[in-house]
């Protein structure tokens, strides 16, 4: 990816109050505050699948788009906005949720496989291919113990965030947005040094 070469920012999660503020949704969220800081809206668009805001103006303008389609379908509000938009697929950044990380680390990526994400599944599904940036957002693991890991996934993933882990949030909320900056301005390799290396303030 080019400096500034990004069109399409996707944030993943569940939509409905339900799912409002669930570890599963903070693709969400880091659109949600991006959007705040900026003084944008973002508005449902059928056709797509998904709400849309707009930053910027002309050729220079990125779509964010969260997907109302539910986590595991997630891949057909982008394709239908790739191209509804006619955007190609190293245009998208997808932010997404990542049990594999600890809270507040993250991981910027060109391509790569799903790690067993559903929604990460769906795009792959739908694209076609695995070829598109993702920023990983770390949420850690229910367990370390890979048999209760795996029965406490699911209430762990859909669960809301504890008053302890809301700061790290808030936190690393913010070093996403300066790590979005900087992927438009220095391109996809420069910026993952730095927001690879990102480690969230002890509180």
């Amino acid at each position: 990816m080019i400096p500034g070469d990004f069109r399409l920012l996707v944030g993943l999660g569940n939509p409905g109050s339900k799912y409002t503020g669930t570890r599963h949704n903070i693709g969400f969220f880091a659109l949600e505050k991006l959007a705040t800081q900026e003084c944008i809206k973002f508005r449902e668009h059928k056709k797509l699948h998904g709400h849309l805001a707009e930053l910027g103006s002309g050729k220079n303008s990125i779509r964010m788009l969260m997907p109302n389609t539910y986590m595991n379908d997630s891949g057909r509000s982008i394709r239908a906005t790739l191209d509804w938009f006619d955007l190609r697929v190293d245009q998208l950044l997808v932010l997404v949720d990542d049990m594999d990380l600890p809270l507040g680390r993250l991981r910027l990526r060109s391509q790569g496989g799903s790690g067993g994400h559903n929604g990460l599944k769906s795009i792959i599904n739908h694209l076609g291919t695995q070829n598109f940036c993702r920023l990983r957002i770390g949420i850690g693991a229910p367990s370390d113990i890979q048999e209760e890991r795996k029965d406490r996934t699911v209430g762990h993933v859909l669960g809301k965030f504890t008053s302890k882990e809301t700061p790290i949030v808030d936190d690393v909320l913010n070093e996403v947005l300066e790590g979005l900056d900087l992927i438009q301005h220095l391109g996809i390799d420069s910026a993952c040094n730095r927001i690879n290396a990102y480690k969230p303030t002890k509180k």
